[in-house]
């Protein structure tokens, strides 16, 4: 049993004794932690130990920390709601939920308010409240009012979402930028240039829809300003890709690029089309896309301004210096024209441009319009009103040396008919009216440009008459008013001028074709057959010599006159072909049948003799053939409108060709609308 006991009692030390050991080794282990625990307790124990009043006043307190830590409690479940969306926020922006973003912004909102700040004041209170009642340890309650004032102090939501929002709003900013990259394409040109339907949206709904989402959220944390800058980047770059494929290099064009403006007729009937599909349809469409996307961006002017910097920067502006290039261009009357064409092309876009470009931040569009605008009505009416001035000024010029239409006649009748034509008529009475309105003229405007062209051609008879007396050799006098009167009514019947002139007035001009064509055939080629008389040659009585003699004088005397008036007539025109054709007839029914009597009767007599080349110098066929050739239309001189004279349209017309003012233009006519009411409104 002792031997037992012994055993049991060696066994058990031997555990005890495997046990110290353990321990010994785990106390070795732990030697380290405990120096540091040793080394930290001083202030443990003083952290641990701030509690030193009675039981019965910390019963009192308990109620004042629980309200103090709630709101601070409410602050942190928050803070921990918004990092918690934080991987959502920073996915792919092209699927992020704008649902999430919103209740980031909510978030913010609440760190962001008064909460924080009156969670750090009821903190405050309670530190102020343990103070102040020795409820707690001073060393530490000495470190937490620091800790507190500098929470209070720091700027929110930035210390708490640490920089989650911006980093959203950036990616919503180049989502923003990518979405109108993607569904942004220049606009094809219409098929038809006077096609006014307006282009439908640029871009789909959807993507217009998804945009003003984004810009919602933009506005809302300050950040409209970037959106508007990617917006108008590219849009603008879209609406120049546009216009881009139109070729308009020709609005650079300077005044010192070109001659006239029929050098650049062309280009100034592209402007008019240009200008039209470029309002109607791009700048239309970028009016309403700008409303469509911006409207909840705040007052109009947000969509206003950026639609006018998006025009300016597309170029609105060229269009406009164009049209103030032209006007500053030399005066001819072709510019007339072609002024009236950009009046009529503004006019007819007029309230399109008071509708896109009407707004305050459009002053500069407006302020640019209004300059145009005014350039071309007073181009127009000091051209228009100096043309009067210009024709009575030809009359001191010499009349046309063959006889024929002055290129001035045909050039004014051509020209005034024109201008009374639908094409440009109410055009430049529209001109004429807003002009005499801005000088505060009285006038009665039923017929400003008729009674304007009636006294052009009232102007242009007293040319005919002064020049009709300018000529030393009479016959010609009668040629060349021929040629005028009969110009006058064939030219001008069926024509607007001619309706303005009236019938009694064209009858008036045809009589005196026939009274000058009269006068003009007995004077010159109706004394030749009297050359050819017969007297003396029926009953002479001195034999076949002596009327041999007889013939062959009068035959010289006939040739001779017939040779000088052929060879001076060969270098007179007749314009007309059908009056030529006449008028050679009449001039050969008026020789010809009384020379060829002649020369049966009596050209045997002479025939026979040795000289009778001399005498029986033409056949009648010859004759007849050389008279049909007269008077006919020379080649033309080259062409050129007024010559120019400091700065009036001209003192000349020289080689003017009519057809040249007939060429093909894009005119529109002016919807005239309402005539404007004071200078500076359009």
């Amino acid at each position: 049993m002792d031997l037992e006991r012994l055993s049991g009692a060696r066994r058990s030390l031997r555990l005890v004794l495997n046990r110290s050991l353990a321990l010994s080794a785990s106390l070795d282990r732990s030697a380290p932690r405990l120096d540091d625990i040793r080394h930290r307790l001083p202030s443990l124990q003083s952290a641990l130990r701030p509690i030193r009043a009675h039981p019965d006043a910390l019963a009192s307190v308990s109620p004042h920390i629980d309200r103090a830590v709630g709101p601070a409690a409410a602050v942190l479940k928050v803070f921990d709601a918004v990092h918690g969306l934080e991987p959502s926020l920073l996915s792919d922006p092209r699927t992020t939920d704008l649902s999430l973003l919103k209740r980031l912004e909510e978030a913010l909102r609440f760190l962001s308010s008064d909460n924080c700040s009156v969670a750090v004041h009821w903190l405050q209170d309670i530190v102020d409240y343990l103070r102040d009642n020795s409820l707690a340890d001073p060393t530490f309650l000495s470190s937490l009012p620091s800790t507190l004032h500098s929470l209070n102090s720091s700027p929110f939501p930035s210390p708490l979402d640490g920089g989650l929002l911006d980093a959203v709003l950036a990616k919503l900013e180049a989502e923003f930028h990518r979405l109108l990259d993607k569904n942004t394409v220049p606009l094809p040109m219409p098929s038809s240039s006077l096609d006014s339907s307006i282009s439908p949206s640029p871009l789909p709904v959807p993507v217009i829809s998804r945009l003003s989402a984004i810009l919602d959220h933009m506005i809302a944390n300050g950040h409209l300003d970037r959106c508007v800058s990617a917006y108008i980047e590219v849009r603008s770059a879209n609406v120049r890709a546009s216009l881009e494929a139109l070729n308009l290099a020709y609005l650079e064009i300077s005044v010192v690029d070109f001659d006239d403006v029929q050098s650049i007729e062309p280009y100034i009937d592209c402007w008019g089309r240009h200008l039209e599909f470029a309002v109607k349809h791009l700048f239309e469409a970028e009016y309403q896309l700008c409303c469509d996307v911006f409207e909840r961006a705040g007052p109009p002017e947000v969509w206003t301004g950026c639609f006018a910097e998006i025009a300016t920067q597309a170029g609105i502006g060229a269009f406009l210096r164009f049209g103030k290039t032209v006007t500053d261009s030399k005066k001819d009357p072709i510019k007339l024209l072609k002024l009236l064409d950009i009046f009529s092309s503004l006019n007819k876009l007029r309230f399109d441009f008071n509708r896109l470009f009407g707004g305050r931040a459009c002053t500069e569009i407006q302020k640019e319009t209004r300059d145009l605008i005014k350039r071309v009505i007073d181009g127009c009416c000091e051209i228009f009103s100096e043309l009067l001035v210009q024709v009575e000024l030809q009359r001191q010029a010499p009349p046309p040396s063959d006889g024929g239409v002055p290129k001035l006649v045909s050039f004014v009748t051509d020209y005034c008919n024109r201008l009374l034509g639908e094409d440009y008529r109410p055009i430049l009475k529209h001109v004429l009216i807003i002009h005499l309105t801005w000088k505060r003229e009285k006038f009665q405007q039923n017929h400003l440009v008729e009674d304007a062209i009636l006294n052009i051609t009232k102007a242009l008879d007293g040319n005919l008459e002064t020049w009709s007396k300018g000529f030393e050799d009479p016959v010609l006098s009668y040629l060349f008013m021929m040629n005028t009167s009969w110009h006058f009514y064939k030219h001008l019947k069926g024509t607007k001028l001619g309706e303005l002139l009236g019938e009694p007035k064209l009858r008036e001009h045809e009589q005196y074709k026939e009274y000058y064509s009269a006068y003009y055939l007995k004077e010159s080629w109706g004394r030749l057959p009297s050359l050819l008389s017969r007297e003396g040659l029926i009953l002479f009585s001195g034999g076949r010599a002596t009327a041999r003699d007889l013939v062959k004088k009068r035959l010289k005397a006939f040739n001779e006159t017939f040779d000088e008036m052929y060879q001076k007539q060969s270098n007179w025109v007749v314009s007309d072909k059908e009056l030529r054709e006449k008028t050679c007839q009449l001039v050969i029914q008026t020789i010809v049948p009384v020379y060829r009597s002649y020369m049966q009767n009596y050209g045997p007599l002479v025939e026979q003799d040795a000289s009778a080349g001399k005498y029986a110098k033409y056949t009648a066929q010859a004759l007849e053939k050389m008279l049909g050739s007269l008077f006919q239309q020379k080649k033309p001189a080259k062409s050129a409108s007024f010559i120019r004279v400091g700065h009036s349209i001209g003192k000349v017309i020289g080689g003017v060709v009519t057809n040249q003012y007939q060429r093909s233009a894009s005119a529109v006519v002016c919807n005239s609308g309402q005539y404007f009411k004071v200078k500076n409104s359009w």
